[in-house]
């Protein structure tokens, strides 16, 4: 991995990604075009670089997950995992795949997934952990585990209930169904379905967005919503108070005042 940059304009160099960072926006590209973005080992080490990069550039105010060529992310890389003899899930999941999911969801910046194509298996995981989907109407999202006979991972049975149910779930889980755009979209997947040719003006409106939004608070929102997964009213109650303490002390903050009593559009910067 190498990286040469300025101030305003980043990229980093990697074998199976492309990163670049342009005017707040990181771009990460999953770089398997050949294999469907299929997932073998250097490639999930090399998205937990990834995103263990993003979290400290402080010129990142969103990130864009994608998949070059046609597909998102077609899952694990079989015809490579087969390659290397009997392996263990349990070592796989702990070692390369758990550690992109922590990431994502611990990074204090929305990620924005531009789904182009084919979500399948651990790749249906990478596109449910991003904070937005924006979907292409040719893309499609399938929990192919089953097919195989193995279960979800990567945070699929995390995500999944949690976005529409527990019997839909278990449905899309158990019978590895493949849902379209249309229906994810109706089903409260994904945020936004466009045709391919507008999925990048799509994707922009909301990184427009996100590059000069108050990105403390939005961070401290993530965590919020987080959490709320697994607390109580009350806890939630006193954890907004604690976050809002925090929010109350940035400098965008003082910025959204004073913007509001001068009558003008506040300039945020993150911090």
């Amino acid at each position: 991995m190498t990286s040469r940059g300025t101030e305003s304009y980043l990229t980093m160099e990697f074998k199976f990604l492309k990163y670049q960072v342009l005017e707040g926006v990181a771009t990460i590209s999953l770089n398997r075009p050949e294999v469907y973005n299929a997932l073998n080992d250097a490639i999930t080490y090399e998205l937990q670089d990834a995103f263990k990069v993003v979290a400290k550039d402080e010129l990142v105010r969103v990130v864009i997950l994608t998949g070059e060529g046609k597909a998102f992310c077609s899952g694990q890389d079989l015809k490579d995992s087969s390659q290397q003899g009997k392996r263990s899930f349990l070592d796989s999941l702990h070692k390369r795949y758990n550690p992109i999911i922590s990431a994502m969801r611990n990074l204090p910046k929305p990620i924005i997934c531009r789904l182009n194509g084919v979500a399948a298996g651990a790749g249906c995981s990478l596109a449910l952990a991003s904070d937005l989907i924006v979907a292409a109407e040719e893309a499609t999202l399938i929990e192919v585990f089953i097919n195989i006979g193995l279960v979800p991972d990567s945070g699929s049975s995390y995500f999944l209930p949690r976005l529409v149910g527990m019997a839909k779930a278990f449905e899309l889980c158990s019978m590895g169904n493949k849902i379209k755009a249309n229906e994810a979209l109706a089903l409260g997947l994904v945020n936004k379905v466009v045709p391919m040719a507008e999925l990048d003006s799509a994707v922009k409106s909301y990184t427009d967005y996100y590059a000069i939004a108050p990105t403390k608070a939005i961070g401290l929102i993530k965590k919020m919503l987080n959490k709320s997964s697994t607390s109580t009213l009350d806890e939630m109650l006193e954890y907004e108070a604690y976050s809002q303490e925090i929010a109350g002390a940035t400098v965008d903050h003082k910025e959204g005042v004073q913007a509001f009593i001068e009558k003008r559009k506040p300039t945020f910067v993150g911090k």
